[in-house]
């Protein structure tokens, strides 16, 4: 696969918000091998403001899950693509790809080695490597460079509230319970960072506002900023914050593509799976005493144990004593 012979590619990358801002580095690449390349991109509508604003995408098609998408498939027939690099590579992105008729590349999931890893235990990934790499190892011509991923926001998307050098973002949501560090643990460190001259924000999404009016309602004079899905909001919030703190979850992604410090909380799941903050200042906890760790490779609604202790066992005086440490590193 040449990219200086290409003219126009599309890209398929449909979920989630993580997976989509992982594909930034690889975008990046093939528009530096190839200037004058058109780059294409089809992924779900609630994930479109990721890619929405990106200077190497020529133009981003908002794809409805469960909706009529007759018009995008339309005009995508009309794009007339040379190549298609599918970077979802399940039945959904599979059913694109087929009603195009082009040339396709597929990236190719480590499927069973997490399946090994999730139930039985056996990790043969060797060597922990992040998805953008995978993304590369799969085709020859991508070579990354040392930047990161990338979110654009712009300019006219500014910060809610006033910053100044010490506010620390906390992102408590996730999808799934076991990728959630507990709530009252938030709470406890968020008053030991204030108490310590610290201001701290809650940012996320709607699913995100129930826990973080939990606990913004007990970390006194913490602010609560997490109201609605709007990604270049919370990442225009987030871009301010000298830290933030969050589970293994789309806000992590987020937050590492604005260029901000990230520390992450993983339970359920582990860096083997090479969902972590890419290329980034970014320092990632994790239980590694326990031989139940990965449950899962997305999360859970529960712990399969009932003690939760990949979560439970890190504790807000170990968080507290990591971000100090991490943060004399900065």
């Amino acid at each position: 696969m040449n990219f200086s012979d290409i003219d126009k590619i599309l890209i398929v990358r449909l979920s989630s918000l993580g997976d989509v801002l992982l594909t930034t580095p690889v975008l990046r690449s093939i528009k530096k091998s190839n200037p004058k390349i058109e780059i294409d991109f089809i992924v779900r509508s609630e994930y479109e403001d990721a890619l929405k604003y990106n200077p190497n995408i020529s133009k981003v098609f908002s794809y409805i899950k469960n909706g009529d998408n007759k018009k995008i498939f339309d005009e995508l027939i009309k794009r007339n693509y040379d190549l298609i690099i599918d970077l979802q590579n399940n039945n959904r992105s599979a059913g694109i790809v087929q009603s195009l008729s082009k040339p396709v590349a597929k990236f190719y999931k480590p499927t069973l080695k997490k399946f090994l890893l999730v139930h039985f235990k056996i990790n043969l990934f060797g060597e922990i490597i992040s998805i953008p790499e995978r993304y590369a190892n799969s085709f020859n011509e991508i070579k990354l460079d040392e930047k990161g991923s990338e979110l654009f926001i712009p300019e006219e998307i500014k910060p809610q509230t006033n910053f100044d050098k010490n506010t620390i973002g906390f992102c408590p949501g996730s999808k799934h319970y076991t990728k959630m560090w507990p709530a009252e643990y938030f709470i406890e460190l968020g008053n030991k960072l204030i108490a310590d001259g610290n201001k701290i924000i809650l940012l996320g999404g709607k699913d995100d506002k129930q826990i973080c009016d939990e606990i913004s309602s007990q970390i006194i004079g913490s602010i609560n900023l997490c109201s609605e899905d709007n990604l270049l909001q919370i990442a225009a919030d987030m871009k301010n914050c000298k830290l933030v703190v969050c589970n293994d979850s789309g806000m992590m992604h987020t937050a590492a593509a604005v260029n901000v410090p990230v520390v992450a909380i993983f339970g359920s799941t582990v860096k083997e799976f090479g969902f972590f903050p890419y290329k980034s200042r970014s320092l990632v906890l994790e239980n590694n005493s326990l031989s139940c760790r990965p449950c899962s490779h997305i999360g859970r609604n529960n712990c399969p144990q009932k003690h939760f202790k990949c979560m439970k066992e890190i504790t807000p005086y170990l968080v507290y004593d990591n971000i100090q440490n991490f943060l004399k590193t900065l």
